[in-house]
């Protein structure tokens, strides 16, 4: 049996639908524009583009959060010359400072794991573009995609905290079509996913297997085909497709609002 791919997405209509969708909840919210964290990774690059493509170059603000000692000079790299292809008001502001303040602050972080330290940069991340869109009158654009949605591969209230998720209908497959698509540059595309939240972290690696898989695995549990098939079909154990369901039900909690108690 062959794998099954994909059917690829008619770009051209997921683009339109995206830029009109940023164009409406911006305009609904009567905000005068929006503010992108620049990562310097594919997802970002995309929405940001994206962004540009509906509201303009000059309605667009880019801000890059790096860590001393831990994010890449590339990163750096690509997130600037990301904003000069765009044209974009763009801004670098290093977190290190703040994530020691708080480190200092609190006695118990000197035995905080990597998860907690990481979780923590990334709600730092969000609380920086919150400042600035209050600030500046500005709609927080999400950069998650598909597959981080339906895995839960984020941090609630950090890259999680976002007004709108443009990107959210793509797979991670999809978004590096689109972003090709759009020309967004080949340094960016090629780079390997990383949260950058540790150093050596790379999305495939904690994932246990590749986007391509993980997104083929996650189009055939949207079809309900049987989970010995997707196995066979794909070529996975069935530790990891257990893998795959684990993080979808374990976080499931990040895709729905806080829960409310039922008074009658």
């Amino acid at each position: 049996m062959q794998i099954q791919e994909i059917e690829s997405m008619d770009l051209e209509k997921a683009q339109n639908i995206i830029v009109d969708f940023i164009r409406e909840k911006v305009d609904k919210a009567g905000v005068s524009g929006a503010v992108v964290g620049i990562s310097g990774g594919i997802d970002s690059a995309l929405t940001a583009a994206l962004t540009v493509k509906a509201l303009g170059a000059d309605k667009v603000l880019g801000i890059h959060m790096p860590e001393a000692g831990l994010t890449p000079e590339s990163d750096r790299k690509d997130a600037k010359a990301l904003a000069e292809w765009l044209g974009i008001e763009y801004r670098t502001i290093d977190i290190s400072g703040i994530v020691s303040a708080f480190m200092a602050a609190v006695p118990e972080s000197e035995s905080a794991d990597r998860l907690s330290r990481g979780n923590l940069k990334a709600r730092v991340r969000m609380s920086l573009l919150y400042f600035h869109a209050n600030r500046l009158n500005l709609m927080v654009m999400g950069t998650g995609n598909k597959t981080e949605i339906l895995l839960g591969y984020y941090t609630k209230y950090g890259d999680g905290g976002v007004d709108i998720e443009p990107i959210g209908f793509l797979y991670k497959t999809e978004v590096w079509e689109l972003a090709r698509k759009l020309g967004v540059p080949e340094s960016i595309i090629t780079k390997k996913p990383s949260a950058g939240l540790w150093a050596g972290q790379t999305d495939e690696a904690e994932l246990g297997m590749s986007y391509g898989t993980v997104d083929k695995v996650l189009t055939m549990l949207n079809e309900k085909q049987s989970q010995k098939n997707i196995e066979v079909t794909l070529s996975i154990s069935e530790e990891q497709l257990e893998s795959v369901l684990r993080r979808m039900q374990s976080n499931e909690h990040k895709r729905n609002v806080p829960p409310i108690p039922e008074f009658s």
